[in-house]
C-alpha cells in the first residue's frame, strides 16, 4: 500500500508541475527575472502549494506516525548554518541558469530533450559527489 500511495503522490506531483508551468524552463526563468520581463504567475503556484501543505504539515507535527503507520520523519534542525545557506545558494543559481530544478527535471525526462537528460545526469553526479564527500567527512 505504501508503494502505491508513493506512486500516486509522485504522479500527482509530476502532473502538478507540468500543469502549473513549473516544468517549462522559459516560464521559470521569466519568473526569476525580476529586473526584466517578470512573470509572476509561478508565485501564485507557490502560494497555492504552501497553502495546500499547511494543514497536512500541521497534522504531521502533532502525530508520531503517518496515516499508513510509518514513523513521522520531520526535520528537527532549526538553525541556519553555512551548509544550508551554501546549498540554497547553489540550488538557486542552478535553477536560475537552467530554469529547471530536480522535480520538474524528472517530470520532463519523457519529453526526450537532451538538455534535460544532461541536467539529470549532472544532478545524479552531484548527488554521488555529495555522498562521497559526506562519507569522507564522517571518517
Amino acid at each position: 500500500m505504501r508503494k502505491f500511495t508513493s506512486f500516486v503522490a509522485g504522479l500527482l506531483f509530476g502532473l502538478g508541475l507540468l500543469l502549473s508551468g513549473m516544468a517549462n524552463p522559459a516560464k521559470v526563468i521569466g519568473f526569476l527575472d525580476l529586473a526584466g520581463a517578470w512573470d509572476p504567475s509561478l508565485a501564485l503556484v507557490m502560494v497555492g502549494a504552501i497553502a495546500t501543505a499547511l494543514m497536512p504539515f500541521n497534522w504531521a507535527r502533532k502525530h508520531e506516525r503517518s496515516l499508513l503507520d510509518a514513523p513521522m520523519q520531520l526535520p528537527t534542525k532549526r538553525e541556519l548554518d553555512g551548509r544550508l545557506i551554501g546549498g540554497s545558494l547553489l540550488f538557486g543559481v542552478g535553477w536560475g541558469i537552467a530554469g529547471i530544478c530536480p522535480g520538474p527535471a524528472i517530470a520532463m525526462l519523457l519529453g526526450g530533450h537532451w538538455q534535460v537528460v544532461l541536467f539529470v545526469l549532472a544532478m545524479l553526479g552531484g548527488m554521488l559527489l555529495f555522498s562521497a564527500l559526506e562519507r569522507r567527512r564522517a571518517c
